[in-house]
């Protein structure tokens, strides 16, 4: 099995290359723009493996594509590649409809042109394996979950611009019969995330005796989704799931961010007892500041059509993945030094003027 996977160097999409190259047979052809949050530090001891061919292109740009798909002629195409982060997409919305959508488009008309030269045995195993967000489902009110039918109503640019992307995939099934499988999963969280993210930059801040600001009174409700077992489940719906079909993949882990970033400070009250100068406890750090603007309330997965028709489930509780991350970034601090070299300081993004 050839797989070639967009996006895999960032975050989600290098823990599915790490799993890959070390729990599978597979050969990976990881195509991956090397943007701020891309990084090959993500990808440890896997340049140089037999297993593995790293290609830095751009996803919008189609001769580059078109060339990966002639060169290593994968078994499947999973695609991460993607612009993620909320805040970053009120800033400079342009880069999200750009990566998102047309990224999207292109890849997708590589895929079809590539898709449409195969025959027999080749042709029907082919697969287009689009990975999205259960952003895309909006705001889901104090009651309910997000189910596969549920409605779409994207509030920010990014969720948008993804939910764009989910339906030219599907689109494409439709119009010209290309096999895809749609994902929407809910908030991941683990080793090796951009620290732009709430939980990387909670740790990084609280270890650095810097304010954790919490968006308005925190109560803002996430499913959060340990990325092993993400990636167990994106793998699981490549090899299983039906073609045409969506899968909500959740951790059945509901917490409002304020108890996510009270969580992390009681761990590393126990792992990390050392605490900066003049700081008695890390949840001291805790800082209430103005709301992001269009903050979605609520988001809930119902991840019971994977379990029923794919017997997946996520292995990790919330508590022991959030110590599990906490401890890698307490042991990884060149990692997260090395990434925070580039134009990204922790600063708040998204704040409208």
């Amino acid at each position: 099995m050839k797989l070639l996977v967009t996006g895999g160097a960032g975050f989600i999409g290098s823990a599915l290359v790490r799993h890959l190259v070390s729990e599978s047979d597979w050969t990976v052809v990881n195509l991956d723009k090397l943007t701020y949050a891309g990084n090959l530090d993500s990808l440890p001891g896997l340049l140089d493996h037999p297993r593995h061919r790293f290609e830095q292109v751009d996803i919008c740009d189609r001769r580059e594509v078109e060339r990966v798909f002639r060169e290593y002629r994968p078994d499947a195409v999973m695609h991460l590649a993607a612009e993620s982060h909320v805040d970053r997409s009120i800033d400079g919305p342009a880069d999200f409809i750009q990566t998102n959508v047309v990224g999207t488009s292109v890849l997708l008309e590589a895929a079809r042109g590539y898709w449409n030269e195969l025959e027999g045995e080749a042709r029907a195993r082919f697969r287009f394996h689009h990975v999205s967000t259960d952003e895309v489902y909006g705001d889901l009110g104090p009651e309910g979950l997000f189910t596969e039918e549920t409605p779409y109503h994207p509030n920010s640019p990014y969720s948008a611009s993804k939910a764009s992307s989910d339906h030219l995939v599907r689109a494409w099934h439709r119009t010209y019969g290309l096999p895809v499988l749609v994902t929407n999963c809910s908030n991941n969280y683990g080793p090796y995330q951009f620290p732009e993210k709430l939980i990387p930059l909670m740790i990084l801040n609280a270890l650095a005796g810097k304010p954790l600001p919490v968006y308005g009174r925190g109560d803002q409700v996430r499913d959060w989704l340990y990325v092993e077992d993400h990636v167990r489940a994106l793998l699981r719906v490549l090899e299983a799931g039906r073609v045409g079909e969506t899968y909500n993949i959740g951790g059945h882990n509901e917490k409002t961010n304020l108890e996510v970033v009270q969580h992390i400070c009681a761990i590393l009250e126990e792992k990390a007892p050392r605490h900066p100068e003049g700081v008695k406890r890390y949840a001291d750090l805790v800082t209430h500041v103005t709301d992001r603007p269009g903050h979605d309330l609520r988001y809930a997965i119902d991840a019971g059509k994977i379990g029923r028709e794919l017997g997946w489930c996520p292995q990790e509780t919330f508590e022991s993945g959030l110590e599990k991350t906490v401890q890698w970034y307490l042991e990884n601090d060149a990692w997260c030094r090395r990434v925070l070299d580039g134009s990204y300081r922790g600063e708040r993004l998204g704040v409208l003027a």
